[in-house]
């Protein structure tokens, strides 16, 4: 596929935008869309799992959006909802329109960590996007030395027609993950849980002596994840959260300030956070 490129461009920086094109569209739900992007030749990107970029729609504006597919060969994918005018153009543009990608910025999910233990994930709605390239990265190690013993994926919707990566979930549970799901409402053809994903903890088939815990979604939902690991015996220090990107997001960098939450820029300092360290910042009003 060609990929246009920012004629004029002649320094590169940290604000500068690569332009990549959408290549492959995925439609997840009636309002979130998976885009996959194919960079320009000779681009290589590297990120780690849970950072995110900045994805410019020319002529209508920049919005943070979190990188859902692993490192890796393949396009970069991400798993957009439509919330507002970018993330609207977002996820109509067509095969082939350009889009300008910055980044990656933030703190990954340090997946070199996990090396011997119970992999628990606890995702909440789209908030399982930024886990995907993880649960990737710990099923591909999972029993070698440097990868988890275990994978555990909890994942969560409000309703049957909101989950997302349907056939990723699938994927997981046949590569040996112990995949769960469940819905607040179910409807006629659902036959799986229904509740809080919360409620999934308790009865996950995992060692929490030697858990590690990574959790995403609304902030209610993470605060009682958090409550119910610490209930299973899991440390407060081997659960990471990932704080919200929504809070007036702008440089990515850390130089505007924008996104500073407590004593945190979030697009610099996190937004992954062990759970002491993002236990003050959750419920906090955003900016």
């Amino acid at each position: 596929m060609s990929v246009p490129t920012l004629e004029g461009a002649a320094t590169r920086g940290p604000f500068t935008p690569s332009v990549f094109a959408v290549a492959e569209r995925s439609l997840e739900t009636a309002d979130v869309v998976t885009l996959g992007l194919d960079g320009p030749p000779g681009l290589a990107f590297e990120f780690g799992p849970g950072q995110f970029n900045m994805l410019t729609v020319f002529g209508v504006g920049e919005v943070p959006i979190s990188i859902s597919s692993p490192p890796g060969p393949g396009y970069l994918m991400h798993t957009i909802r439509e919330v507002g005018p970018v993330t609207r153009a977002l996820c109509q543009a067509p095969i082939g329109s350009p889009v300008g990608v910055r980044g990656p910025f933030g703190t990954d999910w340090g997946i070199d960590d996990f090396a011997q233990s119970d992999a628990v994930v606890v995702a909440g709605g789209i908030g399982l996007a930024p886990l995907r390239g993880a649960v990737a990265m710990l099923l591909e190690r999972m029993g070698l030395p440097t990868g988890p013993r275990n994978v555990v994926v909890l994942v969560g919707a409000r309703t049957p027609d909101q989950l997302i990566f349907k056939d990723d979930l699938k994927t997981w549970a046949a590569a040996g993950a112990q995949v769960e799901s469940t819905v607040d409402v179910a409807d006629d053809h659902w036959s799986g849980n229904v509740g809080l994903v919360t409620q999934l903890v308790q009865g996950a088939a995992f060692d929490a002596t030697r858990a590690m815990a990574l959790v995403c979604g609304p902030e209610v939902m993470m605060r009682f994840a958090v409550q119910a690991l610490i209930e299973r015996g899991v440390l407060p220090t081997s659960i990471r959260l990932r704080i919200s990107l929504e809070r007036n997001m702008q440089c990515g960098t850390g130089l505007c300030g924008h996104c500073q939450l407590g004593p945190y820029i979030l697009c610099r300092g996190g937004p992954i956070l062990t759970y002491p360290a993002a236990s003050r910042l959750l419920g906090e009003a955003e900016l």
